[in-house]
């Protein structure tokens, strides 16, 4: 028999309905994609891919309670324009997925093509073992990607932000990558050991002058300052990197710097003026110029 003072069980919440509402307020909010991190937070909450979101969105998905409200809390924390990264935890970096969150730099789907041109130069150095380093590794991102592609080379990553470092240590645990290394240690005295040794050295510094503060407030409010600013003019890390670069490649070794869309000449001539070599700037995906390498002579 129905107890008549039994409240009614209200029907699970529409997928497609809960998704137009979030989308609806990401956008008021100013995020850029708000279609996308709608279903990437769906995804996350579901614990599915989104590939498997949108079928669910086509056989007419619903969400319990709990889902909805869990879904609508994630929603709220972007709309503050909080990282989705911060929010899922993890970091889409070509084929990795990385853990991240307060305290690390976010990386950037910019920062795959300076990946792949560390790659392409370790891939082609003429030893059977090249040895590349990644200064100031932030996630660990850019090393792990060559120690993953790269098997047979050795990758060793310097980071010296103790924040950072916590996020490092745990993705090189998740990756568990027998050739790579992780040191806690800056820049400036890192790896002595390889001195004249090492094929490759890249890094993705801090590269934005003190005064261009960043538009977005992804950036702005949550990226590490110690990860975004680089001095007056923004290539203060920069010349360490050069004059740590000279120390620890071989003759004939690569250096691959990312960097701002506007810095590419003053990087060269800093580098050249250093006597490095065939300096030389290429553009991302999005034709940007992203990343400038040089050979040490």
């Amino acid at each position: 028999m129905t107890d008549p003072a039994a409240a009614p069980v209200p029907p699970p919440a529409p997928l497609a309905t809960e998704l137009d509402a979030a989308v609806a307020v990401l956008s008021r909010s100013g995020v850029e994609d708000p279609r996308v991190d709608a279903e990437l937070l769906a995804a996350h909450v579901l614990g599915i891919g989104r590939g498997e979101l949108q079928a669910r969105l086509v056989t007419g998905g619903t969400l319990g309670d709990d889902e909805r409200d869990a879904l609508r809390r994630a929603i709220e924390r972007r709309a503050t324009r909080e990282p989705l990264q911060h929010i899922t935890g993890v970091a889409a970096f070509r084929h990795l997925e990385l853990r991240v969150g307060p305290g690390v730099f976010v990386p950037r789907p910019e920062t795959e093509i300076v990946a792949q041109i560390a790659i392409d130069a370790l891939v082609a150095a003429a030893t059977p073992e090249p040895i590349a380093v990644d200064l100031g590794t932030g996630s660990g991102a850019i090393a792990l990607a060559l120690a993953t592609e790269v098997p047979h080379a050795r990758v060793h990553a310097a980071e010296n932000s103790v924040d950072a470092f916590l996020w490092t240590r745990e993705n090189f645990d998740r990756v568990g990558a027998p050739n790579a290394r992780l040191a806690f240690i800056d820049l400036a005295e890192a790896f002595p050991e390889l001195d004249g040794a090492v094929s490759v050295v890249v890094s993705n510094p801090p590269y934005v002058p003190d005064g261009a503060v960043p538009r977005d407030p992804e950036v702005r409010l949550y990226d590490p300052p110690a990860a975004l600013y680089g001095g007056a003019d923004g290539l203060d890390v920069v010349r360490v990197l050069s004059d740590t670069a000279l120390r620890l490649l071989h003759p004939g070794g690569t250096l691959v710097i990312e960097h701002g869309e506007w810095q590419g000449a003053p990087i060269r001539d800093l580098l050249t003026a250093a006597g490095w070599r065939s300096a030389a700037t290429h553009p991302d995906l999005t034709l940007r110029d992203r990343a400038t390498t040089a050979v040490r002579p």
